[in-house]
């Protein structure tokens, strides 16, 4: 082991990347490191409370915490009607202004990234981000790329473009997402090489907005689930993660009115879907009629629900990794965080996903046998009954996820980091 050294860690600010860094962050501690996060004010607090150090890094004009929580909630308002279109429906409309708020936040991370590594002073960053932050790649010390969402991020000719939801083989799909994707994306691609050209970086093909690290790249995709690629990615540079599996406080099932004996279900669609809480009262409305319990994330709008049946609770949040090991079954929109999660615990899983990597994850899931791809509307209580059933009851299934699972606990995710990035500093600072 390296002598202690400060990791500064910049997850991306939403709840997948920031968990899975803390679990990176909570292995590292254990080898003597000093773990820091840099984060944008609306995810402020979420590091302190697992007793990391915070830093804040302005991503936006600057607003009060209130004002930043309303204009998300506003952005994922409007888009909701966009979130049961097909994943190249949503280029036009969800991808785009993501895309657009994205290259904005790397704008103004621009402006007090600087200034903040300066007073931190980490002798490793690790980025776990979608869009390049050039004054981490020009700071001076080795930096790494992490990939929380699918491996895809990471292109290859021979598998599905990012965000496609493309099956593993179906090359018709890959070409005509990427075509109207880099067709689209277009403008604001060369904003942001203008952005890039202007702080002294080359700029980037048109649809690409980060680069691998030099140093190293973490992929949190496990064995089981990984691509075929036609050019294997070079192990000195890229390395695969079993998920990255947080550290999390206990939790106890809570006693139920009704369905006591019957299998345990856990339902999140991760803090953004929580917004659609008419598709959520409809899935709980639904579940209401089915011989289970069920676990429902509702994140901020719990007030928003007021007939629960009796086999249902509701929560404003759950410590999953404490909370997945003891149901039966899960039920999610397809965020990394959760679909690594499953199979780390040998769950069967539904995935209805709604935008960015869940349109992946999904078909990922469905196509290697874990667990089964439904359109998070477009289907009826019989529909809802029998893939229940079936990732409850499919002996094949089973197997399968033990046999990933222990796989996967094998060599857990964030032990492997820590150790790479042990590594990594112990090579830099020969």
């Amino acid at each position: 082991m390296s002598p202690s050294k400060v990791i500064a860690f910049f997850p991306e600010a939403a709840y997948g990347p920031a968990l899975n860094s803390v679990g990176i962050a909570q292995a590292c501690k254990a080898l003597g490191h000093e773990p820091v996060f840099l984060t944008a004010p609306d995810m402020a607090g979420v590091y302190a409370g697992y007793g990391f150090p915070e830093h804040i890094v302005n991503m936006a004009p600057p607003m009060a915490a209130e004002d930043v929580a309303q204009y998300w909630q506003n952005f994922i308002n409007g888009h909701i009607p966009n979130f049961d279109k097909s994943p190249y429906d949503q280029i036009d409309n969800y991808v785009r202004d993501c895309w657009d708020a994205i290259v904005d936040t790397a704008v103004w991370a621009q402006k007090y990234l600087p200034a903040v590594l300066d007073k931190v002073r980490p002798d490793l960053v690790c980025v776990d981000n979608v869009i390049l932050f050039p004054a981490i790649k020009q700071y001076g010390k080795p930096w790494v790329r992490i990939i929380s969402c699918s491996e895809n991020e990471i292109p290859d000719p021979q598998i599905p473009p990012h965000l496609s939801g493309c099956g593993e083989k179906d090359q018709k799909c890959f070409r005509a997402y990427e075509d109207r994707f880099n067709e689209v994306i277009r403008p604001i691609h060369d904003r942001f090489n203008t952005f890039l050209s202007q702080h002294g970086e080359a700029p980037y093909p048109v649809g690409q907005f980060f680069e691998a690290s030099p140093f190293l790249n973490l992929l949190l995709y496990p064995e089981a689930v990984k691509f075929q690629r036609s050019a294997p990615l070079d192990p000195a540079h890229f390395q695969y993660l079993e998920g990255c599996v947080r550290q999390e406080q206990a939790y106890r099932i809570p006693a139920f009115a009704s369905n006591t004996d019957k299998p345990l279900v856990y339902v999140s669609f991760g803090s953004l879907g929580c917004g659609d809480t008419k598709t959520l009262q409809r899935l709980i409305d639904a579940i209401g009629q089915l011989p289970v319990r069920a676990l429902v994330n509702v994140g901020a709008n719990l007030d928003a629900y007021s007939n629960v049946p009796e086999n249902v609770i509701l929560d404003k949040w759950f410590p999953q990794p404490s909370v997945i090991p003891q149901v039966d079954a899960v039920i999610h929109h397809g965020g990394n965080n959760t679909f690594t999660e499953c199979l780390y615990f040998d769950k069967p899983s539904i995935i209805m996903p709604y935008v960015w990597d869940g349109h992946d994850n999904a078909t990922r899931v469905h196509e290697t046998g874990h667990g089964i791809k439904m359109h998070r509307n477009h289907w009826t209580l019989d529909d809802l009954s029998r893939n229940l059933n079936t990732i409850l009851t499919d002996g094949a299934m089973k197997q399968l996820l033990a046999q990933t699972s222990a796989q996967m606990h094998r060599e857990p995710g964030p032990a492997k980091a820590a150790r790479l990035l042990d590594g990594l500093l112990h090579k830099h600072s020969a």
